[in-house]
């Protein structure tokens, strides 16, 4: 094999594109109905390339890497991480909280008693909180502390080794805890908890909201018969209030279309409503026909981003209540996504600015419609790079601001600064749509491939380390990691349960946005049978998603004050 490590040695750059295609070809492996994901995937990889081959990526390579991608994931969490600042979300700001206090009393008695050295404790933590971009925080406050550069070096290493044991062991904690063994433990039906709450939300209509093969809001033409002598208004009004008639067409010629229009025996209607409502149209105005070629209607969906203040922590319901009904005829809340997770369609769903909202309908009143309460989204994909530059370079800026804590230099560093600038321009982003442009695809493609890239340079830099940092603490390790992960989510659930008295769903949801888990949510949705549960995932995770990365540079401080 030594002409593959001579290869890359020769091109180290090929060492990280392996990493990523065989990390990711892992993390999509199922066991048990679990998955690593890419990002540990590819660290583990990294990990066993770095250990063959020796190969290292340059710092700045790494540097770069993370920049881009902490900046991005506080460009994607300002606008919902603001919004939840209000008396209605920050209730769930507990949660956040106990994970803080109990990851770092769980990390610091790991240090007194194993004995761990600075890169480890904070692998550790990094790991049972589940949070990566801790894995950068810390790094980048490693390399500022008063130490040789070797010394160093070798600490770095530790933090990708010791992330990849706790994650691994964390991950598996957090998913069977809030999937299997909390609804086991309280003795409770995940799905029929899940299904109240869906009817409560609702107004007491059942159903679930996952996604199916037939569209939600559809079109009909449908001949008068049934509905000859009623009027337009008194048509909507027996199909159940949500359909409209679109169009009316006598003979061959579109008639004068109001409220009080009466219909005619032989008259065809043009209606457009959600699928539910319109299965009745045969009995209520008479039988569909085809080929109506005039009466086709431009049928148009609009991704709205809504920056409406007045409507932060409201039902959904309100924003509908609150648009005067002629302006809102013939339009469909179709979608609501908040840092791309889909919310219920449903009146009880809370809204915050930040959120997108789909809506479906004829093309004029959509037109219309979206700008009464947003901004509608170009559907293209751009992204503006002086914005984002601009951004970066505000926090790297930032992370240079350093404060001495008992000796210790401490300070944000690019992590934690560009952390900060990416929640600000997020939050001016969506306060002025019309300022710089960074299309949420595009912000994915980076944020993923940012971190992807920097995991990648830590795995293959901890390759060589792993082996003896595996033989010097042994089992104590991935009990430490398992330790991190279960302390803070069963007391969060203790204080769900008792003290809040939240329902199932968002209890085990917002245990597992605290740990910023997408693996334990897609397992608690699935258990859910519907998507409940992201009604406090999402608050939650917005807020672990800002204040989890700045643990870093504290358990480096706290674990070098602690060690000498």
């Amino acid at each position: 094999m030594t002409w593959l490590k001579e290869l890359l040695r020769g091109t180290p750059e090929m060492a990280l594109f392996v990493s990523l295609a065989l990390g990711y070809a892992i993390g999509k492996v199922r066991v048990g109905g679990l998955s690593l994901g890419g990002i540990a995937g590819t660290l583990i990889v990294a990990i066993f390339v770095g250990m063959f081959s020796g190969v290292t990526l340059s710092d700045q390579v790494k540097n770069i890497a993370f920049a881009l991608f902490i900046f991005t994931l506080g460009y994607m969490s300002g606008p919902s991480f603001f919004a939840s600042l209000n008396r209605r979300s920050l209730r769930y700001g507990w949660f956040t909280l106990i994970e803080v206090v109990a990851v770092l009393t769980v990390t610091t008695l790991a240090i007194l008693l194993l004995r761990l050295d600075v890169g480890t404790a904070a692998g550790l933590m990094a790991g049972g909180a589940t949070e990566s971009a801790v894995v950068g925080t810390a790094t980048d406050a490693i390399s500022r502390l008063p130490l040789p550069a070797a010394e160093i070096r070798a600490l770095q290493a530790n933090v990708g080794t010791a992330y990849s044991i706790s994650y691994i062991c964390g991950l598996i904690t957090i998913v069977l805890l809030t999937s299997q063994i909390a609804p086991a433990v309280l003795r409770f039906s995940l799905k029929d908890e899940a299904d109240k709450l869906w009817r409560r939300i609702s107004g007491g209509q059942p159903g679930e909201d996952a996604t199916t093969a037939l569209p939600g809001v559809v079109g009909r033409a449908q001949r008068v018969t049934a509905a000859a002598g009623s009027t337009v208004a008194e048509v909507e009004t027996a199909l159940g209030g949500s359909a409209t008639v679109e169009r009316v067409r006598r003979g061959d010629r579109s008639i004068d279309l109001r409220p009080g229009t009466v219909l005619a025996d032989g008259d065809v209607l043009v209606l457009f409503g959600r699928r539910e409502d319109l299965v009745r149209a045969d009995d209520v105005v008479g039988p569909e026909v085809s080929g109506t070629g005039a009466l086709d209607l431009e049928l148009d969906q609009a991704d709205v981003l809504l920056t409406r203040k007045e409507f932060a922590a409201a039902p959904l319901g309100d924003l509908r209540r609150e648009i005067p009904a002629e302006q809102r005829h013939g339009v469909y809340v179709t979608g609501i996504t908040r840092m791309e997770q889909g919310l219920p369609v449903q009146p009880g769903t809370t809204i915050n600015p930040g959120d997108v909202i789909r809506v479906t309908g004829a093309g004029k009143d959509v037109r219309a419609f979206a700008g009464r309460f947003g901004v509608r989204l170009d559907q293209s994909v751009k992204a503006d790079f002086i914005f984002i530059a601009l951004g970066v370079i505000l926090g790297m800026l930032i992370g240079k601001i350093t404060v001495p804590l008992g000796g210790i230099p401490l300070s944000l560093g690019t992590g934690g600064g560009c952390l900060l600038s990416g929640l600000l321009f997020g939050w001016i982003r969506a306060r002025r749509p019309t300022i710089g442009q960074f299309d949420s695809a595009a912000a994915t493609v980076i944020k993923n491939l940012g971190l992807a890239t920097f995991i990648c340079a830590v795995g293959l830099s901890s390759g060589p380390a792993a082996v003896a940092l595996v033989g010097k603490y042994g089992i104590s390790l991935p009990i430490a990691g398992v330790l991190v992960t279960l302390v803070p989510a069963t007391v969060s659930l203790l204080v769900a349960f008792k003290v809040m008295k939240l329902a199932p769903p968002l209890a085990l949801g917002a245990v597992a946005g605290q740990q910023c888990s997408t693996p334990a949510i897609t397992a608690v949705q699935a258990q859910a049978g519907n998507s409940t549960p992201l009604m406090s995932y999402t608050i939650v995770y917005a807020l672990s998603n800002v204040v989890l990365p700045l643990l870093g540079p504290i358990v480096v401080a706290l674990a070098h004050a602690i060690t000498g």
